[in-house]
């Protein structure tokens, strides 16, 4: 993707002196990055890559993406007020975990070399992809053990009503802990990351996917915003790609989450998995040749 922009934005200025292509190309994949977070998610895939094919440094390519990507995932945070109010305590807690953790991989991010962090790029990208694939059937069984578990618990409601238990774990901490970890990645590079969330919260007990969505987006969120603030006073954002990219890639969002009902999922959770996996083949082939 990276020679085939370079390709483009040499060929473009000849046709038209004087105007930088780098922007709209930008904008374009943001556009589509943005359609993807909201009708599958996986707009990273697009998003990151672009950002290195304009010409930035792999570290200002990620926190630069990084700071486009969090207004979007802050806005979620309302859709899913309810489920926070249920579990105000651990919400705290999850959004602790989520400072911590990103915090400290941000701060990781900002002291490794730019050369270390490429070479680690392709392995990167192929965990995202891998986990982003893995997701799909195992929310589809989370799903089926969610429904299992509703009818148990009715029938357990209808033979005794005192011995109903409140879903999830009793003990905060450990699952605390474990969020931190792996917001310690979200703040390093992220992708693929809120899957691993959900993953966590099932060990841990949780079985309704709308209140396991809430205290993913609490944590996710809170670890994105601490690194977007040390990333931008960091002045490792550049900040008119972010702007442009931001407001790309909310237009892009908006606009899909209109006609999303019209497409299929499937495809689309396959067309992510492939630009994952193709990304990191290409990354893998830059570096190794």
């Amino acid at each position: 993707m990276q020679a085939l922009t370079q390709s483009i934005s040499a060929a473009l200025p000849a046709a038209l002196p004087g105007m930088d292509w780098r922007l709209p190309w930008l904008i374009f994949t943001s556009f589509l990055g943005g359609a993807l977070n909201a009708v599958a998610g996986g707009g990273s895939f697009l998003t990151f890559p672009a950002m290195l094919a304009v010409g930035l440094g792999p570290i200002q390519a990620n926190a630069t993406n990084t700071v486009a990507l969090w207004p979007g995932q802050l806005t979620s945070i309302a859709g899913y007020r309810d489920e926070v109010r249920k579990h105000r305590a651990l919400a705290l807690r999850m959004a602790i975990a989520g400072l911590v953790g990103g915090s400290a991989g941000a701060i990781v991010l900002l002291n490794t070399p730019a050369t270390t962090f490429l070479h680690l790029v392709p392995w990167l990208l192929l965990f995202a992809a891998v986990i982003f694939a893995l997701s799909g059937p195992i929310t589809k069984q989370l799903q089926k053990r969610a429904a299992r578990r509703r009818l148990a618990t009715v029938s357990e409601f209808l033979a005794d009503p005192a011995e109903i238990e409140t879903e999830g774990p009793k003990n905060w901490w450990p699952l605390v802990i474990s969020t931190a970890v792996i917001c310690f990645y979200i703040g390093y590079f992220g992708a693929g990351a809120g899957f691993l969330i959900i993953s966590l919260l099932s060990l841990f007990g949780f079985q309704d996917l709308s209140e396991m969505n809430a205290m993913k987006v609490v944590s996710t969120t809170m670890a994105n915003g601490v690194a977007c603030l040390l990333f931008a006073f960091s002045g490792k954002v550049e900040w008119h790609f972010c702007l442009a990219a931001m407001v790309a890639c909310a237009i892009g969002g908006y606009l899909s989450a209109r006609i999303s009902q019209r497409l299929d999922p499937g495809f689309l959770r396959g067309l992510v998995i492939c630009i994952g996996l193709g990304m990191a083949a290409y990354f893998f082939w830059r570096n190794y040749r």
